[in-house]
């Protein structure tokens, strides 16, 4: 049916404008005739079709082999277009980041800079600061050795000198400072009991708690703070006790007089718990219950330190601190 030649097509064209040649009127006389009619004039109207349809589907075919051509290079086109988008993506991400870390290091930059400013202001303003430093340096230098002759100064003011008045102080000190020169021992040519032993810092924190301002009170603290035995304070004015009470405060100091009926009690509760004891006006006379306090005699016991008073072993807190104060202008105490 595909090939049916021209000059075929064209014999019959005869009989099919025949009004005659219609299936329904062949039919009538013959089906064979009938057939053999819708046959050909189907055959007929194929060949039509497949004279206009023929040439349709070669430019169809045509069509979809160059549609099939761009789109293939439409594809190529977009994936070169695709890895372009990618690599814009990529350099703007790499542009971010380049933007961050420049801005960063303009940040550290700025940062340099103001601590440069600050390091040469500083600079600058300790130059002045090297006069002071240098003179303090040969102050050190200088009190570094005369440091045996001014702690032995020192160690004796301590053991010797606390019950004595200012001036026999000063006498004795000249007389250790002349033994010191004899001997080749280095010491400082004006000895001070203050600079060798104090703490400017906690000097200051006594003033504020009541000490008195003047060199012999400050002596006296240093006494009291740096001696391994406890101290009895001759107090006619009450200004020791002022200090010890403010000074111990914050340790709940616990202060009671020789004559309290419950000072035993409060003495050993403040050697358990570390607590510093002050005993105010006592006399020329020290009861004997004090004794082993006053000599430390202190032993172990079961792992813990232990201190007999009397007939009781109480727990020794070595936080414990005994201070004792007399209001006599002039106690004479027994060598005992």
């Amino acid at each position: 049916k595909d090939n049916v030649p021209a000059e075929v097509i064209d014999k019959v064209q005869p009989y099919l404008v025949n009004p005659d040649f219609n299936p329904d009127v062949v039919k009538k006389a013959s089906k064979a005739a009938f057939g053999l009619a819708s046959w050909v004039i189907a055959i007929e109207k194929y060949d039509k079709v497949a004279k206009v349809v023929a040439p349709k589907r070669i430019a169809l075919a045509e069509a979809e082999a160059q549609l099939k051509d761009v789109m293939d290079k439409l594809s190529a086109k977009q994936a070169i277009l695709k890895a372009v988008v990618d690599k814009i993506d990529q350099l703007n991400l790499d542009l971010e980041e380049s933007k961050a870390k420049l801005s960063q290091l303009q940040e550290e930059s700025n940062n340099c800079k103001d601590k440069l400013e600050r390091a040469e202001r500083l600079i600058s303003g300790l130059g002045g600061e090297k006069a002071r430093w240098t003179q303090m340096e040969e102050t050190l230098n200088e009190s570094y050795t005369n440091l045996d002759g001014d702690c032995l100064i020192s160690a004796a003011v301590i053991a010797y000198l606390g019950p004595f008045t200012m001036s026999f102080r000063e006498n004795m000190i000249k007389l250790f400072h002349r033994l010191c020169v004899d001997h080749n021992i280095p010491c400082s040519s004006t000895f001070s009991l203050a600079k060798v032993l104090g703490d400017p810092v906690k000097i200051r924190a006594w003033l504020l708690d009541g000490l008195p301002s003047d060199s012999l009170s400050i002596d006296n603290a240093i006494v009291i703070k740096s001696a391994e035995r406890w101290p009895l304070m001759i107090d006619p004015q009450g200004q020791a006790n002022k200090w010890v009470t403010n000074m111990e405060k914050a340790n709940q100091l616990v202060a009671v007089k020789p004559s309290d009926k419950n000072m035993v009690k409060h003495l050993e509760t403040c050697i358990r718990s570390g607590r510093p004891f002050l005993l105010h006006n006592v006399g020329e006379s020290l009861n004997s219950f004090l004794e082993p306090i006053l000599l430390r005699q202190t032993f172990r016991s079961a792992g813990s330190t232990c201190i007999k008073l009397g007939d009781n072993i109480v727990e020794y807190d070595e936080d414990f601190r005994l201070y004792m104060s007399t209001k006599l202008m002039n106690p004479h105490y027994l060598p005992e």
